[in-house]
Order: structure tokens, then sequence, then C-alpha cells
């Protein structure tokens, strides 16, 4: 849990935008993580219509971030398609 936190923590200071959740994480072969974190990009009204955008964030073993890059951009209301 330390290492969401602070992955969150450390995307927010990055971009200034505050995480709403972390969808997936995963251990990466060289003992770091990957997490998938949701981030609210632009508020709207009404709050369907806002902008949510998920980042890719890397980190080292130790938590400290390594890289993000935004991965999806999309209206909060919209569902995948499967």
């Amino acid at each position: 849990m330390d290492v969401l936190r602070g992955a969150r923590g450390q995307l927010a200071e990055l971009t200034g935008m505050e995480a709403e959740s972390v969808s997936s994480f995963e251990r990466t072969e060289d003992d770091g993580w990957m997490l998938r974190i949701e981030v609210l990009e632009l508020a709207r009204v009404p709050d369907t219509m806002s902008l949510l955008a998920s980042y890719e964030v890397t980190l080292d073993a130790y938590g400290a971030l390594t890289g993000y890059r935004r991965v999806r951009r999309y209206e909060r209301g919209r569902a995948d398609r499967s």
C-alpha cells in the first residue's frame, strides 16, 4: 500500500493533477513496479463529461518513480468497448 500511495503522490507532484484511483499494478522483472493510475485531467459540468486519463507509471525497487506516460484519455461516463 505504501508503494501505491507513494506513486500517486509522485505523479500528482509531477503533473499537478490528483490521482483518482490505481486501476492496476504489477511487479516488473527488475523488482520494480508498473501501475496504471487514473487521473482527473479536466473537470466539467456535469461530472460525467469530465476528462480522465490513464497513466502508466514505473517505479524502481525502492518505490521511486522512474517514468510515466499517458496511455489513454476518456470521458468519465464512457465504457471501454469489449
